[in-house]
């Protein structure tokens, strides 16, 4: 079952996600991460940092797990 991640506003980033969802401790790491790792949004491979994710996103990373993303 997917992990929730509530957001407050209408998006987030991709690299604010990854902080948001303790896989990354700071947000200079992103980079190296998505270069590191295959991120899928929505079934589909993203690797854009900057890539932005709205309430009811799903974001699988392979070894991470999976969640979805829910207004607060």
């Amino acid at each position: 079952m997917p992990v929730e991640i509530k957001i407050d506003t209408e998006y987030i980033t991709l690299g604010q996600f990854l902080k948001l969802a303790d896989i990354i401790q700071t947000g200079g790491m992103a980079k190296w991460f998505l270069g590191e790792h295959e991120v899928f949004i929505n079934g589909e491979q993203d690797q854009r940092r900057g890539r932005k994710l709205r309430a009811g996103d799903r974001v699988s990373i392979p070894g991470f797990g999976e969640f979805t993303l829910g207004q607060a």
